[in-house]
């Protein structure tokens, strides 16, 4: 007989099993366990459910519940039976429940670890991914709560729930049984079942922000009454771009007879509209936003820009007042942008959504820009309109309290209008999840970052998230892992977008340099030399030169297979009479053109001096550009370049007219028109054709139409001509280029990843370690957890094949001598004084001691020099074969995971910070770019005629380490110091390893939102 919830322990209220989630739609829901307190919402719930869906779930007519059903539905003790419920509004949409049950499918208490699983969604809301949603946390709570299988029983004609069983990725087995379909899934995830909760994540949080990008209507509420103020600007912004959707002014104060201000219709609340309103921007004092939160959502409202500041800026009680808008909104299964924001913009010609008070709605084109800053924002806007780059979408997120950079990189990880996606982020809330998605958005498209506040050590004011006590130059190098382009300027991040959207990534880091000045070619040399480029010398073409000179050297430059970029530097022609001639930079301009349309897939680049003409010239693509259709799945294949020129491009063609001009920053000859685009070949291997702007130029054919793979899952942009972007400095120029060249060996090195060697599982002992690490954690006091001494740091890291060198304790001279005869002359005899430790300067070293005379005199000199025994724990060790100190060390981040870092020991690491970081857990690709990506490391290869040391031993080594923070998270940390890496093998010297508790994994559990 089953227990009843009085003979049942009873158990505190799991608020930690709360979470809102996004559904497949983009809504929001959120999830909470069942209280005695929903009786009636579970009955207004179950009246709701169609007789077919209480059929599937009794298996026999059920019309209503009964007071037993309900106490039993509504009482839990939240150990052995459990309910979770999906709200939206504060009302039921969906439960699940199971209850722990025996061998024989009998009521039990643990140690029972089965339990019997059931699913009832209202009919109005199946088909968005409720009944998955609470599949991954239903499976977490009983996780957590020691049951490791579901069973499930099933009809045959529920198609929908066996479809949910069977496409969570979970181990399952079915039989037929009696009738019915008997399901047992085993809830131990597996990478198919992370792969697909990560999937589905991605589609829910891509759709969450192309519902707010591209709403079929937008009401403003807190429009003025009056011209000025931020809701009249917003509506006449919206006007003004064109907005294809229908528009609505709300302001409660408004006449009864106001009909319609602006030419729009005029309401004082949402419930006068009769039409559904998609997006509303609020632009109310922040005391009026409750009210108008609470109206959008009772009315259906789908997402909310929030301009109206007073929040998290202002302080502890603004913060309060942000987390209550944000759960106020998700109630009603709405997301948020804002508060504090500035607003958002959608140029595609099906949207044109200016909800922002930016004056001027950008042009069309291929970047999307997300910012955490209004300031930067319209920065980034005025900066990007004079440089000629059209945008696709542009989020200004202010306080980002709810949608965030990571939502942005979801949405521009499908978005077939973006090319190129630029971030400034002031703060990351979930570095592990950004790095995890900035990967997978970098392996198809460009993502370009500036972190804001990246020394302060704090977030910015509004920016309610847990602070990562990481170092910035830790952050950097993750980004760098994650293929991300880490700039330090908004600047910088214009000057790199433009490159990437507008030109072909580069095949390689050779650089040919053209131009009419010698000196302004010599600085481009040198600064290609300083960012790590291989420039030719550069080729004067003299100040004589004409446009035709210019378009047949970067014809010869591109069709030379020595370089793989090409840098074209210009200065006005000087006439006659001594004056700058003005009028030629449209002429140059569409020959340069030229040489491009005819040459092959390079990145080209224009450095100019003050040419009347260039720079217009240069901006004349985005308004001439055909827009290319939008698909609603990510591209897996080119279509026909006819559509391919982008809002941003116009096709280069091979005429003799002269550009035309606009302010767009690119170079484009005046027949480039989508009329005049030209159709891709029918074979298009990219022999001689322009690649797609921040696509690599590859000798391969691209994948036939409808294939993917693995490795690149995205959409690839089609192969179309590019814009030339032009910069007024050389230093730029290059620094944009660098950037491209990097990312494009990221790229080349991301299609094949890397593999963790099958050697290191012949000798790892892990279930040895883990007994190891489980007994040192029971004797540790602490619940922060407990350093290891020597001893048994030695032993752990044995477990996999770390050999640690032994040390032996010398507290007097006799204990010296007895230590160095058991290990052997000669020996090493050191301090271990935590203030003397890996400090060899300060005297408290002996090296290569040969034998007891010499140990004795060493020994006395120490004491003499430095202190007492007791005080400077001296110890003997074997001496290391001669070689490079290096160290390596480990340690985990709650907010980025586990880090592996590696470096030279002493002033390189310590003093100038050259040490490089990577993610664990670290690939065979990824040890050796850790050992090869410092600044130091030509002393591991031969500096000045040394002899090379031993690096696939090192690597070897990073991996073990690797292999065992990833194993056992309890290992928050290790540092091996010194290495010493000697031209065969390498030795490790000292150890120490900190144990600790695991910080709670975010990423691997079900899919939930933040709650800052």
């Amino acid at each position: 007989m089953e227990p009843t919830p009085e003979q049942s322990p009873h158990h505190a209220y799991p608020d930690h099993w709360e979470a809102d989630v996004v559904l497949r739609d983009g809504g929001t829901a959120r999830i909470r366990p069942i209280t005695t307190d929903d009786a009636e919402r579970l009955v207004s719930f179950y009246e709701q459910v169609s007789d077919e869906s209480k059929y599937y779930r009794f298996f026999a007519p059920y019309p209503r519940l009964s007071d037993r059903d309900v106490h039993r539905f509504t009482h839990h003790d939240y150990v052995d039976r459990v309910g979770l419920a999906v709200t939206i509004g504060g009302e039921f949409i969906g439960t699940v429940r199971y209850d722990r049950i025996n061998d024989q499918g009998r009521p039990a208490s643990a140690p029972a670890d089965e339990a019997e699983v059931a699913f009832l969604v209202q009919d109005a809301h199946q088909g968005r991914g409720v009944a998955s949603a609470l599949l991954e946390h239903i499976a977490a709570v009983a996780r957590e709560r020691g049951i490791r299988r579901f069973a499930a029983e099933v009809l045959p004609a529920n198609n929908k729930m066996i479809k949910v069983f069977r496409d969570g990725g979970y181990s399952q087995r079915r039989s037929f049984e009696d009738g019915s379909v008997h399901l047992t899934l085993d809830l131990e995830p597996t990478e198919k079942s992370l792969a697909v909760q990560r999937g589905r994540e991605q589609r829910a949080e891509a759709r969450s922000v192309q519902r707010l990008l591209a709403p079929g209507s937008v009401a403003v509420i807190g429009t003025g009454r009056t011209p000025g103020g931020v809701g009249r600007t917003v509506l006449r912004n919206l006007l003004a771009a064109g907005y294809t959707g229908r528009t609505y002014a709300v302001n409660r104060a408004f006449d009864e007879g106001l009909a319609t201000l602006d030419g729009v219709p005029a309401h004082r609340s949402l419930g006068e509209i009769d039409e559904q309103v998609d997006l509303a921007v609020i632009a109310v004092p922040a005391h009026r936003v409750p009210e108008a939160v609470a109206d959008c959502g009772e009315h259906g409202v789908q997402g909310l820009v929030v301009l109206s500041a007073g929040y998290a800026e202002r302080g502890a009680e603004g913060r309060e007042l942000q987390r209550e808008l944000v759960r106020q909104a998700r109630s009603y299964g709405m997301r948020i942008i804002g508060p504090n924001a500035f607003g958002i913009i959608n140029t595609a010609e099906t949207v044109r959504l200016n909800a922002s008070l930016a004056p001027e709605s950008p042009a069309r084109g291929r970047i999307g820009l997300f910012t955490q800053s209004g300031a930067i924002g319209i920065a980034l806007l005025s900066g990007l309109h004079r440089r000629g780059a059209g945008l696709s979408s542009f989020i200004s997120a202010g306080n980002r309290a709810d949608v965030s950079g990571n939502d942005f990189l979801q949405y521009s990880f499908e978005d077939p209008d973006t090319d190129v996606a630029l971030l400034y982020l002031e703060s990351l809330g979930n570095p592990r999840k950004f790095t995890r998605l900035a990967r997978r958005t970098a392996a198809v498209k460009p993502v370009v970052v500036v972190k804001g506040a990246r020394h302060s050590g704090t977030n910015p004011p509004g920016h309610a998230v847990p602070v990562s006590r990481i170092p910035d130059a830790t952050v950097s190098a993750l980004m760098r892992q994650a293929g991300v382009i880490r700039v330090d300027t908004v600047t910088e991040m214009v000057d790199a977008g433009l490159l990437l959207a507008g030109q072909p990534l580069p095949a390689g880091p050779r650089v040919a340099i053209l131009g009419n000045s010698e000196s302004l070619g010599l600085l481009t040399y040198d600064a290609c030399l300083a960012e790590g480029l291989r420039p030719r010398p550069p080729i004067d073409l003299t100040t004589a030169a004409s446009p035709q000179d210019f378009r047949d050297a970067l014809a010869d430059a591109l069709a030379d297979g020595t370089c793989d970029a090409v840098i074209v530097t210009a200065i006005p022609w000087v006439g006659e009479n001594g004056e700058a001639e003005t009028g030629d930079g449209q002429v140059l301009a569409a020959a340069l053109h030229k040489a491009v349309a005819g040459g092959s897939a390079k990145p080209v680049a224009v450095v100019h001096v003050e040419i009347g003409g260039l720079a217009e010239a240069l901006a004349a693509a985005s308004s001439t550009a055909a827009p290319r259709p939008r698909t609603a799945a990510p591209r897996t294949a080119a279509p026909d370049a006819s559509t391919a020129g982008g809002p941003s491009t116009a096709a280069a063609t091979s005429t003799d007219r002269a550009a035309t001009t606009d302010r767009t920053g690119t170079t484009t000859p005046a027949s480039a028109t989508p009329a005049a685009a030209a159709p891709a070949p029918e074979n298009a291997s990219g022999t001689g054709q322009p690649t797609a702007p921040g696509r690599p130029a590859a000798p391969t054919d691209p994948p036939a139409p409808g294939t993917a793979t693995s490795e690149t899952p995205a959409p690839e942009t089609p192969p179309r001509p590019g814009r030339i972007p032009a910069y007024p400095a050389a230093e730029r120029a290059v620094r944009a280029l660098a950037e491209a060249v990097k990312y494009a060996q990221w790229r080349r090195q991301a299609a094949v990843p890397g593999k963790i060697p099958e050697f290191l599982d012949d000798t790892i002992d892990e279930p040895g370690a883990a007994a190891l690490i489980e007994a040192q954690l029971a004797t540790a006091p602490d619940p922060r957890g407990r350093p290891l001494t020597h001893d048994e740091a030695r032993e752990l890291l044995g477990r996999y094949g770390i050999d640690v060198r032994p040390t032996l304790p010398a507290p007097d001279p006799e204990a010296a001598v007895a230590a160095a005869a058991r290990l052997g002359y000669p020996v090493a005899l050191k301090t271990t004084a935590p203030h003397l430790r890996h400090r060899a300067d300060l005297g408290g070293v002996r090296l290569d001691v040969a034998d007891e005379e010499a140990l004795r005199r060493g020994y006395g000199d120490l004491t003499d020099l430095l202190g007492k025994p007791a005080e400077l724990l001296p110890v003997v060790q074997a001496m290391a074969p001669r070689g490079v100190d290096t160290v390596v060390r480990a340690s985990i981040d709650a907010a980025a995971g586990a880090v592996l870092s590696f470096g030279l020991a002493g002033a390189p690491s310590e003093l100038l910070g050259d040490t490089a970081h990577r993610l664990v857990p670290a690939t065979d690709r990824d040890a050796a770019e850790l050992i090869r990506s410092i600044r130091a490391a030509p002393v591991l290869f031969g500096w000045r005629g040394s002899a090379p040391v031993d690096t696939a031993a090192l690597e070897e080594l990073l991996l073990r380490l690797s292999r065992l923070v990833d194993d056992h998270p309890e290992v928050v940390s290790v540092a091996l110091e010194p290495v010493v890496v000697a031209p065969q093998g390498l030795t490790v010297l000292g150890a120490s390893v900190r144990l600790a508790p695991p910080p709670a994994r975010s990423d691997l559990g079900p899919r939930r939102l933040p709650n800052y």
